[in-house]
């Protein structure tokens, strides 16, 4: 036990053998112990020289070495959820010389990073990501025929969020080889790590216990009621002793309570489940700061710790540590007896099988949406391909991410207002990642009669400021399946948003080929007035450019813009006019503005769009009026800004 952090470089002598987890393979597990002494000692000393998070860290020391001793890293794949406790992780993996520079200025990340080392599988730095991401890699390689374990290690606290429950849940439904580590570092329930339960959890992760197991279920399958005796009884032994039984009612065969900080038992069982089938939950109890005197009496308070300050003795420069711490919406079925064109969600399904029948690898996913969405046949003709993942629009980003990791092109089909209920995980687990997802964003604007709680009136002002997004807005069905199949073409995350409901009926070439990233396209030709106009309201600005003889460009994009046509239109009209169906404040007009400004072009703007209010439920088209988005009140707005202006034109 350690009573102070060392503040010259320790004595490792077995750690500093280890440059991968293969030279830690090369070692007996009689040496194990030893390594997760001197491991802990290392840490102790880097963080208590760079300052960081350590108290989890000590606490799954032995966790990580018996980890990266039994499985294949990083072909195997080890998801950490959050990261606090990813420092050994990374002191094993090849990083060791380089922890002195850990949160320093192009030093190593304090959390994992795909972009730092193979062996960090996903970057985290967030709560309640690691299961759905693992999930996701675990759905990639059964699709992509690859065999890798795929482990995701969370602690207790991670767990009481929803998203992890989500990912459970489903990992529980696809009932597929994923192997779940929950790290409980709760000292209340430490008393419970007795000879009796660590006993059965080496049982139940044991060949015997689980060939008998299994056996007897596939040979009592034919006799219900035998079946249900026989797992009413295995059910009441383990809840006799074990806290497993949510668990295993979601699907997973839970073992536990494990002692973790017994890295040879740990090796034993984490070697038996290596070789077991189906979801599997290991429950581990450990002790955060595990190894430090003041982080054990204080896990909470010692959860991090500032660089620590050598403080000099006047009469013997001798140096001494000093720590400071520091919905789904209604799954519209869609009558086509009653339509005589299709609507945009029919088109994103179309679209959907058509791309889906000349690459293997494209996954459609959504959050209960799937026949409102337009997936009905898509989920018909793939269904290996289709995941509805319920009510979860959290675990179905960060699990489209996770398949995006291992070179799947998943396709998140989600209504606008959904979408910023995932808000956290578009920019952490996608767009900081630069992976390649496509969100096809359905119910982008005014819905309609379910109001202002599904309108999806914030999509391109929220999603424009994310780094890395392509942003697409496609004014009718040809449109939608020229820029869907222009994002399914970009590498990188993008958005294609699309209104509720039937387009203007423009007949669509089926052609998958790209268009231009971030190009215009100019649909009339006018004087004075330029309106540039976003996605549905393109049908409508052409209808005010015939009023009143203005330029209409559809702009296509709202990221990237097409700043050198927007540049030529401020140069040859007096007015540039904006319009879209998204708030104004910080959404596609507001784009166009600061590239005027930034650019020192002197022109009057005019930005029309959804004002700051949320706005009651009716028809689309009354609602536009209502917010004066229908064609005469845009036009009455581009006149009394041109008399406004004192600008002579034709349409005043």
């Amino acid at each position: 036990m350690l009573e102070e952090i060392p503040i010259t470089r320790p004595d490792t002598p077995l750690l500093d053998q280890i440059n991968n987890p293969t030279d830690l393979r090369s070692m007996e597990i009689s040496q194990l112990a030893q390594l997760a002494d001197e491991l802990r000692l290392f840490l102790l000393y880097s963080v208590g020289q760079t300052g960081g998070h350590f108290g989890a860290g000590l606490g799954v020391v032995e966790l990580t070495i018996a980890l990266h001793y039994v499985f294949d890293t990083p072909r195997d794949r080890l998801v950490w959820d959050v990261g606090h406790q990813a420092y050994p992780h990374k002191i094993l993996t090849g990083r060791r010389d380089r922890m002195l520079t850990i949160r320093q200025s192009n030093g190593l990340t304090p959390f994992p990073s795909r972009e730092e080392s193979d062996y960090d599988t996903f970057g985290v730095g967030h709560s309640s990501t690691s299961i759905s991401a693992a999930l996701g890699m675990m759905v990639a390689d059964r699709l992509l025929k690859e065999q890798h374990h795929n482990i995701a290690v969370i602690g207790d606290g991670a767990m009481t969020a929803g998203m992890a429950f989500e990912a459970l849940n489903h990992a529980g439904h696809l009932d597929d080889n994923i192997l779940v580590i929950l790290n409980d570092n709760n000292m209340s329930i430490s008393n419970n790590v007795g000879g009796l339960s660590s006993y059965f959890a080496r049982m139940w992760a044991s060949k015997p216990y689980n060939f008998i197991r299994t056996g007897s279920k596939r040979m009592l399958s034919k006799i219900p009621p035998a079946l249900k005796a026989v797992h009413r009884a295995e059910e009441y032994m383990k809840g006799m002793v074990s806290p497993g039984t949510l668990f295993e009612e979601i699907g997973f065969n839970y073992i536990g309570l494990v002692d973790g900080h017994n890295t040879a038992s740990l090796v034993e069982i984490l070697s038996n489940i290596k070789s077991l089938r189906g979801p599997q939950l290991l429950h581990l109890v450990t002790q955060k700061g595990k190894g430090y005197s003041k982080s054990e009496n204080d896990p909470f308070g010692m959860h991090a710790m500032s660089k620590i300050h050598p403080k000099v003795n006047k009469e013997k420069p001798e140096p001494k540590p000093a720590v400071s711490l520091e919905q789904a919406d209604d799954n519209e079925v869609v009558d086509k007896s009653s339509v005589d064109s299709l609507n945009y969600s029919q088109v994103f399904g179309n679209w959907l099988c058509d791309v889906a029948q000349q690459d293997d690898k494209i996954v459609g996913i959504t959050p209960a949406m799937g026949e409102g969405s337009g997936m009905k046949d898509f989920a018909r003709q793939f269904p290996s391909r289709f995941h509805d993942v319920a009510i979860a629009e959290q675990h179905a980003v960060t699990f489209a991410a996770g398949m995006a990791c291992n070179g799947v092109k998943p396709v998140v089909a989600i209504y606008s207002t959904f979408l910023q209920r995932a808000y956290d995980q578009l920019i952490h687990d996608v767009a900081l990642q630069k992976l390649n997802v496509l969100f096809a964003i359905d119910r982008a604007g005014l819905v309609g009669e379910d109001g202002p709680t599904h309108a999806g009136s914030f999509d391109l002002s929220y999603l424009r400021c994310v780094p890395h997004m392509i942003i697409m807005t496609p004014s009718n069905e040809a449109e939608t399946y020229r820029l869907l199949s222009t994002a399914y073409h970009h590498t990188g995350p993008a958005a294609v948003r699309y209104p509720r409901g039937k387009g203007p009926g423009v007949t669509i070439e089926r052609d998958l080929r790209p268009e231009p990233i971030g190009k215009a396209v100019t649909r009339r030709e006018g004087t004075s007035v330029v309106i540039l106009a976003f996605g549905s309201m393109v049908g409508p600005a052409l209808e005010v450019g015939d009023k009143i003889n203005a330029t209409v460009i559809d702009m296509r994009f709202v990221k990237p813009l097409d700043e050198e046509l927007i540049g030529d239109m401020a140069t040859r009209h007096q007015l540039v006019v904006t319009l879209e169906e998204n708030v104004v404040l910080g959404g596609a007009g507001s784009a166009v503005n600061e590239f005027l400004l930034r650019s020192n072009y002197q022109i009057p703007i005019l930005n029309l769009g959804l004002p700051d209010t949320f706005i009651e439920h009716g028809k689309v088209p009354e609602m536009l009026a209502r917010v004066s988005l229908e064609s005469d009140s845009v036009a009455r707005a581009i006149e009394k800004k041109l008399k406004d202006c004192k600008i002579q034109s034709e349409a005043v």
